[in-house]
């Protein structure tokens, strides 16, 4: 029993991007593994971390038959290998949010009659009315994100709506601008995938449809009742209701492989599709997150997964259908000032030294004497405030804090600002509350601990490499068990667990929650400073 997963175009920032396989057996251990590159293995795309950034600077596409081509390539590689395909129960897999490909009309009669003669991209070269797609890095929709929001009452209305403000790289948005300045290309296209279900119709022979989580970062659905929001799509577009399909939940099988691939490669005729997602709410998925539970990745950015109950969408952060629990959701919350800015402190008041920087937070009281500091030295989006910023136990400012002090006014108000963002999407810290760490900086346990104490939760490390590869191919288990019926944990319980790295020190709690609503009003001051209103 293998469950095979594969993912499109992950964010590999240090590596380029790349498109990768992993085999999970019925013990949830990961068998094979294999990517390709696509600046290294395909050059004659000519992209550069897999995409073109045109011109202007801010449209960033990639071209769909590099993506095509990448799947032929690593499959033969598979069945070079010998892997069996035969033994593989089901599949699933994850692909870079936002991004959309438009299938020219016609092209589903080519999907459903491929020949097993021949690879997949030179059956699929006239498949597509736009051939470079944008992607989640483009940023050239801003007109058409201020028409959005206006369309539907204002950026919180489409947030309570949608799940998010209108963002220039979500989808509904990149569908309107091609629209607009490509009618005739839009007029002959006959469906718009998302690169996850893109991924997923080159296995079924078929169109896949649009799963919820990954439908969640469109502008598009409705995420409270899970239906296109009517309009959203007129503000975007006409007839897009019928070019997108109707969405499905995160954990439907949505057919069985199709027959090229059952004799291309081998596949089994009975080996089930179950829809894909996005690259994030995948990673949820391998990093098995239940109920309260909370992930932070601390790198160059930092980046919290929450998983929620009830949302409360706001103008900051993402909130997404779950993608294991179609009665829950997730939330995104990124923070650009992460890794550098702790690089930063540690070498100017620490000596260039992590055990200094250790030692500094050992030696300093939690909750720092009441001292609270802001440090932001790029333009920070959560919230959009640049400087550093010290205040004293009184709320006065002052120009410098001594080095120990420094070191956790940093770390204190990084994690501080992590929870009261949190808490403002509906998150609330519970009896069960874990903390699944990862990063750089998760191999710092002082820094670990100094997390643990200010959410009042124990904190776990694990390996989350491939996490979203990982997470899909639990997903697929998920699937083949019975989705919606059957619990996800249920079905990822054979997985090795994460290791206890910090605990919450005793009298945590009452420091911090004292903290917390004095660090939220000195936030709010200087984002009303930062914004010319007063206070």
């Amino acid at each position: 029993m293998q469950a095979l997963a594969h993912l499109i175009c992950e964010h590999l920032p240090l590596e380029g991007l790349c498109f990768g396989f992993v085999a999970v057996d019925a013990e949830l251990n990961v068998f094979y593994e294999d990517s390709v590159h696509f600046d290294r293995d395909l050059p004659e795309f000519g992209t550069q971390g897999g995409v073109h950034v045109h011109k202007d600077g801010v449209t960033v596409t990639s071209p769909v038959l590099m993506w095509v081509q990448a799947l032929d390539i690593i499959l033969e590689k598979m069945k070079a290998s010998g892997f069996d395909f035969s033994q593989v129960l089901a599949l699933s897999g994850a692909g870079q949010q936002h991004g959309s490909i438009y299938w020219k009309a016609g092209a589903s009669r080519v999907l459903t009659s491929l020949s097993p003669d021949f690879p997949l991209h030179q059956q699929l070269q006239a498949c597509f009315s736009i051939s470079d797609c944008p992607v989640w890095m483009d940023s050239s929709t801003t007109t058409q994100c201020r028409q959005l929001e206006a369309a539907v009452g204002g950026a919180q209305a489409l947030s309570c709506l949608t799940g998010s403000r209108a963002y220039e790289r979500f989808t509904g948005n990149q569908i309107a601008k091609i629209y607009q300045q490509n009618p005739e290309a839009y007029s002959h296209t006959e469906r718009i995938s998302l690169v996850s279900s893109f991924a997923a119709s080159l296995f079924l022979g078929a169109y896949s449809p649009i799963d919820f989580s990954d439908g969640s970062g469109m502008n598009l659905l409705q995420i409270q009742d899970k239906v296109w929001s009517q309009a959203c799509l007129a503000a975007c577009a006409p007839h897009l209701e019928e070019k997108l399909g109707s969405p499905v939940p995160s954990c439907s099988v949505v057919g069985a492989v199709s027959s090229y691939h059952v004799q291309r490669y081998g596949f089994a005729p009975g080996c089930k599709v179950v829809a894909f997602t996005g690259d994030n709410p995948a990673s949820l998925a391998g990093m098995r997150l239940e109920e309260g539970d909370i992930a932070v990745s601390l790198g160059t950015s930092d980046t919290l997964f929450l998983w929620l109950q009830e949302p409360m969408p706001s103008l900051e952060g993402h909130i997404f259908c779950s993608p294991v629990d179609a009665q829950h959701y997730m939330a995104l919350l990124c923070f650009k000032n992460g890794s550098l800015m702790r690089e930063k402190i540690r070498d100017e008041s620490a000596s260039h030294s992590w055990s200094e920087f250790s030692k500094a937070l050992r030696s300093t009281e939690m909750g720092n004497g009441g001292n609270l500091g802001f440090y932001f030295d790029i333009m920070e989006i959560t919230p959009e405030i640049i400087g550093r910023h010290r205040f004293n136990a009184e709320n006065h400012k002052v120009s410098a804090f001594s080095k120990d002090v420094e070191v956790r006014a940093l770390i204190e108000g990084q994690f501080m600002a992590k929870r009261i963002h949190a808490e403002g999407l509906g998150y609330r810290v519970m009896p069960k509350t874990k903390i699944l760490a990862t990063g750089g900086a998760s191999h710092n346990r002082d820094i670990l601990q100094v997390l643990a104490d200010v959410f009042g939760a124990p904190v776990y490390v694990t390996d989350t490499a491939n996490s979203a590869c990982v997470g899909s191919a639990y997903r697929a288990f998920h699937g083949l068990a019975g989705g919606i019926d059957v619990p996800f944990s249920e079905v990822v319980k054979l997985a090795s667990n994460p290791t206890l790295a910090a605990t919450p020190s005793p009298g945590a709690s009452q420091v911090y929650e004292a903290l917390l609503p004095q660090y939220a009003k000195l936030e709010q001051r200087l984002l009303s400073q930062a914004q010319g209103s007063p206070e």
